[in-house]
């Protein structure tokens, strides 16, 4: 009689327990055990990039900030929205649309736990933090190596912005020219001969 007492107060406390969390948001809407695992496994991966940093005697310059907060965009925009990629997101996510300059769209699918990895590997600014995480970590272990790498990103993601600029440059020259021919022939048909 007892135990049933006790198994009774104990299934009490967990529905209490959980309410707040089911009362957040349905399941199809944020899938939070998919995030509470996401973020155990982060805390297990922070943990040992600060052993790491801890154990190594490098010191990372200003450079090397500036490199990785570049690097860390470039590298999170890759794995979230090019087309490339795609096979590392296609279990955990769906296309939707292509959004040109080589990116897409896709949209998280499946289980609680696929459709957290699926948010995770489509949003450039959530997988920030991880490719952050890493980068930094790869820096503390092999600085040479690394600074290469992020160079290679640094670089690419300036190459990305100067190829979007003379697209956005070519595009207005274009437009400003069909509205100048067009100025021109309305001028000609108003104008006497």
């Amino acid at each position: 009689m007892r135990m049933r007492h006790r198994d009774c107060i104990a299934r009490r406390m967990l529905w209490k327990l959980r309410k707040p969390f089911r009362e957040y948001a349905g399941p199809d809407q944020s899938p939070l055990a998919g995030y509470g695992a996401a973020m155990l496994v982060y805390a297990v991966v922070l943990s040992v990039a600060l052993t790491v940093a801890r154990r190594t005697r490098v010191q990372p310059r200003w450079s090397d900030v500036a490199l990785l907060g570049i690097a860390t965009h470039k590298l999170s925009r890759i794995i979230t929205k090019d087309f490339v990629t795609a096979p590392l997101r296609a279990p955990f996510t769906r296309r939707q649309r292509a959004e040109g300059a080589g990116e897409v769209h896709d949209e998280p699918r499946g289980g609680a736990l696929s459709r957290s990895l699926g948010y995770l590997l489509t949003c450039p600014y959530c997988l920030g933090v991880c490719t952050s995480t890493g980068l930094n970590t790869l820096l503390l272990l092999r600085p040479a190596q690394t600074r290469f790498v992020l160079r290679l990103l640094a670089s690419d993601a300036i190459s990305d912005f100067l190829h979007l600029s003379y697209s956005r440059l070519n595009e207005g020259r274009k437009i400003l020219s069909a509205e100048l021919h067009q100025a021109e022939q309305t001028r000609r048909e108003v104008s006497p001969a």
